[in-house]
Parts: C-alpha cells; structure tokens; sequence
C-alpha cells in the first residue's frame, strides 16, 4: 500500500519538534555528538602515540576536542535562535543548522591552521627566498589541499552532532486540538 504524502510534515524531518524539558537530555545530547564513531574507533583500533596538548598532538584528539567545545556551543546558539525566532522548528532544520555551521567552523580552523604554519614557515627561515618557498609550500599544503578535507571531516562531524542533538533533545511537538473550532478542518471541509 502506497501512502500519498499531502502535507510538509509527512516528509521525512518535518514534523515539529519542542526541546525536551529534562536537562540530562541536553548533556547527552552534547555528549553523544561529541563522540563521533569513526573519530572515537579509529583512536581505540589505533591509539595516537602523543595524548598531551601541544605541536605534536594526533589530529584525532584535536577534532574530538573541537567536537567537545563546539556541540555544547551548538546547543547554545540553537537555544538563542529558537528564544528570538522560533526556529528551527523541525529536525531537519535543526540538522540542517548543525551542518551549516560545522562547514563554516571547519573552513575557519583550516585557513587557520595554514596561515599559522605559513608563517612559521615565514619565522623560521634563514633567508627571504626560503621563507617565501616555505609559505608557499604551507599554504598548498594546508590550504589548497588540506582545506577541502577540512571541510568534508567538519561537516559529517557536524551531520553526526545534528542528529544526536535533533533525536536526543528535542520532542515531537504535541498535536494542537481544535477546541473553539476556528482552525481549518483537516478533511477540507
């Protein structure tokens, strides 16, 4: 039997959500978009031979750091939308705004990350044809060709993060009833 789809909130994702009234939602929510699988397996199948802070810190614990940082910040910045405008309403919106904003904070830290080891590279050369080749060569490597890579981590990091938030904390909002019958009857009449 095929079902025929007549309305937005039959499509998949678009049904209206509330946020859940518990708090420990929210921790888990956080949490659980944290820890994103692949991240999370690739550490235990291989672990990073340096877990302290610093230069030579595996890129894994990095992103699972910004991970940390950045589904808690998510949350938040959700709250403030939902509080000015009402949005995003649906899952989808809410995953939407995850992916979104992943993107941008991925592309950020790489650009970032290339101009800090472009000037490195710039710091600590002996001469200004060195420095320059070295910027170059930083620049291309983590620029041009880390960057995409960058971006395609941070936005199914995000994609994982946006559906733990939009299953974990948020509701399926409740059906509103037609008390005094002003609302338009579902059967077109």
């Amino acid at each position: 039997m095929i079902r025929r789809l007549e309305t937005p909130e039959d499509f998949p994702g678009q049904q209206r959500v509330v946020w859940r009234r518990e708090p420990q939602r929210l921790v888990l929510a956080a949490i659980a978009g944290a820890l994103w699988p692949p991240m999370v397996l690739t550490l235990l199948i291989w672990p990073p031979k340096n877990w302290l802070p610093g230069l030579e810190m595996d890129w894994r614990l990095t992103v699972l750091i910004v991970g940390a940082v950045g589904t808690p910040v998510g949350l938040w910045l959700l709250a403030r939308e939902r509080e000015r405008n009402g949005r995003p309403s649906t899952r989808l919106g809410v995953v939407w705004r995850f992916m979104f904003y992943g993107g941008l904070l991925a592309a950020a830290l790489g650009a970032m990350l290339a101009l800090v080891h472009a000037v490195q590279q710039w710091l600590s050369a002996a001469s200004l044809g060195e420095g320059l080749g070295g910027s170059e060569t930083s620049l291309l490597i983590y620029g041009v060709g880390g960057l995409p890579f960058a971006v395609l981590i941070g936005v199914a990091y995000a994609l994982w993060a946006g559906l733990c938030v939009a299953f974990i904390a948020f509701a399926p909002q409740p059906e509103v009833r037609n008390r005094l019958g002003v609302m338009r009857d579902p059967a077109g009449e």
